[in-house]
């Protein structure tokens, strides 16, 4: 009996370990389900996340090819194309085919001074065609001014990409700016802390007061609180650049950030008559104010064509036939024999000379040579204000130049007096407000010479695009 009991309780204990050992595997599997879901799903956000770095010529590409601006104008060059091969058509004649048939049921005559009630039925048929032989010479300048047209629109797309590429380039720039200030007050931050630990060292060792530590905790708070101003910078400077180009929200973005010592301006500026020269030759401005001359001297010459005679061409073959369905009296004659019976030729010749139009063609006239005054005043204007434009450019340039260099000296001057000042602070030669008029004074010197360089780089980059130099970082 109590061998049977035994043996049962080890069945007992052996199923159980069993349901253990299953339960166990089945949580196993479960984990390492749900491990490598999370694992392949971290990897795929990582994927999805991680963004790669845009050059400053993968923002111009862009916004050449999804700007909204730029695409719209795009479109109005396409219109503008259409728009010349339809006045290209007028030279080649018109053709058109006309087919007519009507039902007339009315009391006729039936031959015998009778009346008899009839549905005839009645049909035609005709192909016409005509063209303008001559009309003032008014086809041969719709079609020199539907050029002139297309080639300004596809010049607008280029004045416009010249507006954005200025545009991104500052956007550009403004974020390396951050950048790089960011560097310095990160180390300014690095040294902010080893300065307040030295002076925990002081402080415990009685060389300084519990005053100047604090002043020393205050200082690393403050450049803490430059650094965060620096990185809220960056993202918002992102930002602006990310709006600029007309990213979706959801999208990841970043810029490359090139080695700060090849930003830099370049020490010579190119001569400014010469940029002013070819900025008034290639420049897209000056190109769609040339062509509004143009434009303006063919509309005189389209408003003299509405004195001049049209001379056209027209002709046109065609026949006809007609049925009497319903009570007739004379014999039929079949549709093909008809046809053929009524089958004809025409063709003509049309002169129309005005001799009178309510003084319609003379206003027209004078308004052309308004327009074309006006299109004069208006490449004059554009001309002086590109010209002014370049002169204010080299300005900028030569002036934030020479800022960059006075910046340059300063930083090197407040760099070196840093680092000295920070010695003897070490020696404990000086006390913690020199040491923090120093640090002030570092500062501002780095902050003057990030916010130059940049404005520099800037400046110059903006005088050589008038050269038609692209823009390169």
């Amino acid at each position: 009996m109590f061998l049977y009991c035994d043996r049962l309780l080890q069945r007992l204990q052996y199923r159980q370990a069993e349901k253990n050992y299953l339960l166990m595997k089945k949580k196993i599997l479960l984990t390492l389900s749900l491990v490598t879901s999370l694992f392949f799903n971290e990897v795929k956000a990582q994927a999805t996340n991680t963004a790669r770095p845009w050059n400053i010529e993968d923002c111009f590409k862009y916004a050449s090819e999804h700007n909204i601006q730029i695409s719209t104008l795009r479109l109005s060059e396409q219109s503008a194309m259409q728009d010349l091969w339809a006045s290209k058509g007028l030279k080649i004649p018109g053709l058109s085919v006309s087919v007519s048939n009507s039902f007339n049921n009315a009391n006729n005559s039936d031959g015998s001074g009778g009346l008899v009630n009839q549905l005839s039925s009645s049909g035609s048929y005709s192909v016409n065609s005509g063209i303008v032989l001559w009309n003032g010479n008014s086809i041969n300048n719709t079609i020199q001014q539907r050029q002139l047209l297309a080639q300004t629109a596809g010049l607008s797309v280029q004045q416009s990409f010249n507006d954005i590429t200025l545009a991104i380039t500052q956007a550009y720039l403004n974020i390396l700016l951050s950048k790089e200030n960011l560097g310095y007050l990160t180390d300014l931050e690095s040294t902010s802390e080893a300065m307040v630990k030295q002076g925990q060292q002081f402080f415990d060792a009685g060389s300084i007061a519990k005053k100047d530590l604090l002043q020393l905790q205050a200082q690393l708070a403050g450049d803490k609180f430059l650094v965060v101003q620096a990185q809220n910078s960056i993202r918002q400077n992102l930002l602006s650049l990310k709006q600029m180009l007309q990213l979706p929200t959801d999208t990841l973005f970043d810029v490359v950030t090139p080695d700060s010592a090849t930003v830099i301006p370049a020490p010579v500026l190119l001569p400014l008559e010469e940029v002013q020269q070819t900025a008034l030759r290639d420049f897209p401005d000056m190109q769609i104010g040339k062509l509004g001359v143009d434009l303006a001297s063919l509309g005189i010459e389209q408003a003299k064509a509405g004195f001049k005679p049209t001379l056209s061409a027209n002709g046109s073959i065609g026949s006809g036939y007609s049925d009497v369905i319903t009570n007739s009296v004379f014999p039929k004659t079949g549709f093909f024999k008809q046809n053929g019976n009524n089958f004809f030729q025409r063709v003509g010749v049309t002169l129309s000379v005005p001799i009178f139009s309510n003084r319609t063609n003379n206003a027209n006239l004078e308004k052309a040579n308004i327009a074309y005054k006006q299109a004069n005043l208006n490449l004059q204007n554009d001309q002086l204000v590109l010209s002014q434009a370049v002169e204010q450019a080299y300005l900028n340039a030569s002036n934030a130049m020479q800022s960059f260099q006075a910046a340059d000296e300063q930083l090197k001057a407040a760099t070196e007096s840093y680092r000295i000042t920070k010695e003897q602070f070490r020696l404990g030669a000086i006390n913690v407000y020199d040491l923090q008029q120093q640090q002030t004074q570092y500062v501002q010197a780095v902050q003057s010479f990030v916010q130059s360089k940049y404005t520099a780089v800037l400046q110059q980059k903006i005088y050589e695009f008038y050269m038609g130099k692209p823009v390169t970082l």
